[in-house]
């Protein structure tokens, strides 16, 4: 028997680090987001879990083995709950991360991710634009390599606040009304070396 656990585990070892290998491929996968207050986003996510999922697509590339890095561009449409309305926005994303492999399929890994907001849409009420369209975020996270294929989960937070205004229908700015646009999300992706 401890023969038998010891095989897999060589095969299971060796069979992973095809994707630890350097090279490049594509992702995609799902995100669960939120805006502004944390709290607010949590009770969102408890009261209606499918409104706050968006998606991703991009690719990546990777140089090291053991320790990596790994740059990543990424079109991710994000929709959240803000004040019982929903929010969406589309923005590029290039995260640049750090990776360890820890043991066996294992890796973990954390990095800046820089962002481009391409859009915001906030249930059909026109948005100012936005404060910055280009923020600075952090991800950080845990993998898995299977070979040519990767999962991993991530946590996304941007470093500051990042806010849009509301417009009325003339375009003029309606007084303090604002939201925050800064991403706090989950991601999960699978990605394939190519």
């Amino acid at each position: 028997m401890k023969k038998v656990f010891l095989g897999i585990l060589f095969l299971v070892v060796s069979y992973a680090h095809a994707q630890s290998e350097p090279g490049y491929g594509i992702k995609a996968g799902l995100n669960y987001g939120g805006t502004g207050d944390i709290s607010d986003s949590a009770e969102n996510a408890y009261q209606d879990p499918s409104s706050d999922i968006g998606y991703h697509v991009g690719v990546f590339g990777r140089t090291g083995e053991k320790l990596y890095f790994r740059p990543e561009l990424v079109y991710t449409k994000l929709n959240s709950t803000y004040e019982d309305d929903n929010f969406s926005m589309q923005k590029l994303d290039m995260p640049l991360l750090v990776g360890l492999e820890v043991i066996g399929p294992l890796n973990v890994f954390a990095g800046p991710a820089f962002q481009y907001i391409l859009d915001t849409e906030y249930d059909g009420i026109t948005l100012g634009d936005v404060k910055n369209d280009f923020t600075v975020g952090l991800n950080i996270g845990a993998g898995l390599a299977l070979g040519k294929l990767g999962i991993d989960l991530r946590y996304e937070r941007g470093f500051g606040d990042n806010e849009a205004e509301f417009l009325d229908n003339n375009g003029i700015i309606t007084s303090g009304d604002r939201i925050d646009t800064r991403p706090d999300q989950l991601i999960l992706s699978f990605s394939l070396n190519l």
